[in-house]
């Protein structure tokens, strides 16, 4: 009797000396934001739009969401939004503006971050502006999910981002041409970046039924994984609805006109899916794939 006593006074010591050092581990584990990069093969296609309704359906998950405007030619996430930033990521890599000072809430519950006048000059930094900008990024290790909204089409500056995000959204329609160049784009992805580790998810806008949908998805995902032995994940469809036009007009996101719209219940469907989705490799946030386009650069 004594000796099985000892042996469970012994393994109560050896629990309570080993229990907390791996919880205080985890505590100490500091959060790490989702970044999602959408992206297009051609312009009009809804790329902006889908980017802001996403944000916007993440932030009714409680999530903390930031949305980058990487359109270096064409920048509307604000136009979108109805508003216009007197700074852009450019002044923070200058050393002229802080992170926060630049970083924009909105009434809708996330904040933007406009880069159009600055990430072209990302590679011409010099390393003390490169350690002070990647020191900045530190601010928003807040956020669960960064959403970067890129240019369309296949220039090396959209193909850096979607390299360095931890998932690529490619938005395509059922016209043939937008369907055409974004194949064009997948097809890039899988010559030129040859083991990629990140997951490659499309989107079907402006269907008019699930048919349709499924017909333009099928085609695009069979035609990846056949000729190009790359697996795309079909992350679902949003239906060709009038809501997001008058979105537009209203510069307000089509979800907070009419949160029951069809388009909006699709954008909800969709980040609902993408919840359930695993971030293939370990992310390192967003001051990670900043790190990542440096060395790409």
């Amino acid at each position: 009797m004594e000796d099985q006593a000892e042996k469970l006074r012994e393994y109560m010591r050896n629990k309570k000396n080993s229990s907390p050092e791996p919880l205080l581990a985890k505590a100490k584990e500091p959060k790490k934001a989702r970044i999602i990069t959408i992206t297009s093969g051609k312009g009009g296609v809804g790329k902006t739009n889908i980017s802001v309704n996403m944000a916007l359906a993440y932030a009714r998950l409680g999530k903390k969401v930031v949305v980058m405007d990487a359109d270096l030619g064409l920048a509307n996430v604000n136009v979108l939004l109805s508003i216009i930033p007197k700074f852009t990521l450019f002044h923070v890599m200058r050393k002229q503006k802080t992170m926060k000072e630049i970083l924009v809430e909105t009434e809708y519950g996330i904040s933007i971050i406009s880069g159009a006048s600055g990430l072209s000059k990302i590679a011409n930094l010099t390393e003390d502006e490169r350690q002070n900008f990647i020191n900045e990024l530190d601010s928003l290790s807040e956020a669960d999910i960064i959403i970067i909204d890129t240019s369309a089409g296949v220039s090396s500056n959209v193909l850096d981002f979607i390299v360095a995000a931890d998932d690529a959204v490619i938005i395509t329609t059922p016209e043939p041409t937008a369907i055409t160049d974004a194949y064009g784009i997948i097809k890039i992805i899988a010559t030129e970046h040859d083991g990629l580790n990140m997951g490659l998810k499309l989107v079907v806008n402006r269907v008019k039924s699930v048919v349709e949908a499924k017909k333009v998805a099928d085609r695009m995902t069979n035609i990846a994984g056949q000729f190009l032995n790359l697996k795309v994940d079909y992350l679902g469809f949003i239906y060709d609805d009038a809501v997001v036009s008058q979105g537009v007009l209203r510069q307000k996101p089509f979800m907070v006109i009419d949160p029951k719209s069809k388009a909006s219940l699709c954008v909800q469907h969709i980040v609902d899916r993408m919840e359930k989705t695993e971030v293939l490799r370990e992310s390192g946030g967003f001051a990670a794939m900043i790190r990542r386009l440096f060395g790409r650069a």
